[in-house]
């Protein structure tokens, strides 16, 4: 019996809104247990103590867990949780609900296709390392065998929420006599970020494991995935993964495109992405039919290391008042906000090894015309 994917897109008045969410059950669009993974942009910084992600999942799993009859705790070990923080410039906070639901209709054209998967709890120390790099491959390939799609070219999105170290869990591995990636408690959200992502380079063969090394990650920027989204917090010790691609195997009208950004104002890549999900951007913005047909947007946001974008400085790393991605999520914002017409947009900032340096993947979520 094939499998629809559902995806819902709901405003959230604060990071602990679960309102919204639960509105869709009440209104009999999902059911609590369909539920496979919610994406959520909240407005904190984005960085270390940004604790409006842990709001979120908190809030989330309390009211799923008393739809469902179950623990918060219970929740939290099915359900994939993935918040990012930092809505600046124009972005929308909001979540994005995906569910998935067996349909007694006949396959027909691709359609989108979930999997999701979790590693086991990491130590501090494999933290940035190639111990994260594996295991996130190993759990994108269990993703991709969840969602029944065997060809890496059919994924077109891989979002994943990594840990991070903080000074007790640096402190932890020092007691037990081991060293860490970095003693730099922000340093280590890109390198979790980056591990990350090339482990999702790996599963999708875009990287050669003999390339990667402890040393490459955060330093090697030819090596990346140009699929992956990684957003790493403070709430968790282990990667949750949930791939998206498109498959004979599934049913409904919901199709998943991507592109590559090659730099923050590479609006033809986003135009690309949205072609490719069947919508018209005719060189500037979508009209409100398409416009309406879009369920979800997801980027990610770097500012180069360069410092220049196409030849002219950009002050985003030399600003110690304001931090380099949240720089960057407004620019990249902003541009994907002209193209597509509205402002709920899931961008996350960190793209270690997400596309190219200063650039990252962009993918389109829209319901077939």
């Amino acid at each position: 019996m094939p499998r629809r994917a559902l995806v819902h897109r709901v405003a959230a008045r604060h990071p602990g809104d679960a309102a919204a969410v639960a509105a869709l059950f009440d209104s009999g669009a999902l059911k609590p247990e369909e539920v496979v993974a919610i994406l959520g942009k909240t407005e904190g910084n984005g960085c270390v103590n940004d604790f409006t992600r842990a709001y979120a999942v908190e809030a989330l799993s309390h009211m799923l867990a008393a739809r469902t009859g179950s623990t918060a705790e219970a929740v939290a070990a099915r359900v994939a949780m993935v918040m990012s923080g930092g809505t600046e410039g124009g972005l929308s906070p909001h979540f994005l609900v995906f569910a998935v639901r067996e349909e007694a209709a006949p396959a027909g054209p691709p359609a989108l296709a979930l999997g999701t998967a979790f590693t086991a709890d990491f130590a501090p120390e494999e933290l940035g390392r190639l111990a994260q790099v594996r295991a996130t491959a190993d759990a994108v390939r269990q993703a991709m065998r969840e969602a029944g799609i065997a060809d890496p070219a059919d994924v077109h999105y891989v979002q994943v929420k990594c840990p991070l170290l903080t000074s007790e869990r640096i402190a932890a591995a020092r007691r037990r006599g081991k060293t860490v990636a970095t003693d730099d408690t922000y340093h280590s959200m890109g390198l979790s970020r980056g591990a990350s992502a090339l482990g999702v380079a790996l599963a999708l063969g875009e990287v050669d494991e003999a390339a990667l090394s402890d040393a490459a990650v955060g330093a090697d920027w030819s090596l990346f995935s140009g699929r992956a989204s990684c957003s790493a917090g403070v709430e968790l010790l282990r990667n949750e993964i949930v791939v998206m691609g498109n498959s004979r195997d599934w049913t409904g009208d919901l199709v998943i495109a991507h592109d590559v950004m090659a730099d923050a104002i590479d609006l033809p890549a986003v135009h690309a992405a949205l072609r490719a999900a069947g919508l018209d951007p005719n060189g500037g913005q979508l009209a409100e039919a398409d416009r309406d047909r879009v369920v979800a947007v997801l980027a990610k946001a770097e500012p180069s290391s360069s410092g220049v974008i196409r030849g002219r400085r950009h002050i985003m790393w030399d600003d110690s008042d304001i931090n380099a991605t949240r720089h960057a999520r407004a620019l990249v914002g902003g541009v994907i906000a002209a193209a597509v017409g509205r402002t709920d947009l899931f961008v996350s900032g960190g793209a270690e090894h997400q596309g190219p340096d200063g650039g990252g993947p962009v993918a389109v979520i829209a319901r077939r015309g």
